[in-house]
């Protein structure tokens, strides 16, 4: 459905996408994030058509976007992290002129009117002028912008940024409701929105993809294999004694008590690995009471500052050893 290949931005010397390339199915929700400067917002409007990329090709359904930009950008529908709306207009109204402007036919336009205003759930707002509105029916008439046209592919911007959180609830809800018919691109700084709402994320710093996975297969690669966590009745040291007989256990890291008398630990087996039963046998069998049992996840927030962290470490590592061989020419 969207696939970008070498992908390539320069800003004069400045390298503002580097290489990027990626292939997204149709009907996947994708999360794509990165930091501030990080490249994102410009592979964006890259594939929106907005810009285009000193190098690199982006086709959607099989459509050169530069190539065959009319017919390519028919299936993409943007909202931007500030909707283009016409304050002075009724929300009826604007959603007419997008409607003309996306060439949807006018025999089609006022049933298509309809249709987004009830998806995105405005059609009570219809013949309101804009500017009254409140920040979380804006939103929503921005996304009725981006469905007017009825495209196959989404992308959203930001889209719940400003918004309270009953607001944000609610524009989760509409994106996974989407998400039925669409094929999703989801930038977002509020990562637990990200994780409650996309199957795969995409990780772009300093321009280039630093991750591309599911959340949880990025979290048990990063891991390093199969963690459990235990809260248990029985000193460090019992404890110690008890599972360091475990074949299954590679490893156990004390994190101190949170509890009087009770010790947090977590158990380290190999990947895939489940050694739960190993584990409540092996307790029971020493009398430790368990109080507490459960696998230990990385949360999209930590997913995403691990992963951003390495990659600048290595791409500083990187230009420190290009300095290097420089210097070595140059002598």
């Amino acid at each position: 459905m969207i696939e970008a290949m070498d992908l390539v931005k320069r800003y004069g010397p400045h390298l503002a996408v580097d290489h990027v390339s990626f292939k997204i199915e149709k009907g996947e929700i994708v999360g794509f994030l990165g930091p501030n400067g990080a490249g994102k917002s410009t592979t964006m409007n890259i594939l929106t058509g907005y810009l285009s990329s000193t190098q690199g090709t982006i086709t959607l359904d099989g459509l050169d976007i530069l190539e065959h930009p009319v017919e390519a950008k028919k299936n993409i529908g943007y909202l931007p992290e500030n909707p283009p709306l016409y304050l002075d207009m009724t929300v009826k109204d604007y959603l007419s002129f997008a409607g003309e402007i996306k060439q949807v036919p006018k025999r089609d336009l006022k049933n298509r009117i309809r249709q987004v205003e009830e998806t995105a759930g405005i059609a009570d707002v219809s013949h309101r002028l804009i500017k009254n509105l409140s920040k979380g029916y804006k939103q929503r008439v921005g996304l009725a912008q981006a469905l007017i046209g009825n495209p196959e592919i989404l992308i959203l911007d930001e889209p719940t940024a400003g918004l309270d959180p009953k607001q944000i609830l609610e524009i989760r809800d509409l994106i996974i409701e989407l998400g039925k018919d669409h094929t999703i691109i989801l930038s977002s700084h509020i990562l637990p929105e990200v994780s409650a709402v996309c199957e795969r994320v995409l990780i772009i710093n300093k321009g280039s993809i630093a991750a591309d996975d599911t959340p949880a297969n990025l979290a048990k690669r990063l891991l390093g294999g199969s963690h459990i966590m235990l809260r248990l009745d029985a000193a460090e040291d019992r404890i110690r004694a008890t599972l360091g007989k475990l074949p299954s256990v590679r490893g156990l890291e004390f994190r101190g008590s949170q509890e009087e008398g009770t010790m947090d630990v977590v158990a380290e087996a190999e990947e895939n690995a489940d050694i739960r039963r190993d584990i409540s046998r092996c307790l029971s069998n020493a009398g430790i009471p368990i109080l507490l049992m459960r696998p230990l996840d990385m949360s999209l927030e930590d997913i995403f500052l691990q992963v951003t962290t390495e990659e600048s470490e290595r791409q500083k590592t990187k230009e420190s050893e290009q300095e290097n061989t420089t210097e070595e020419a140059e002598k």
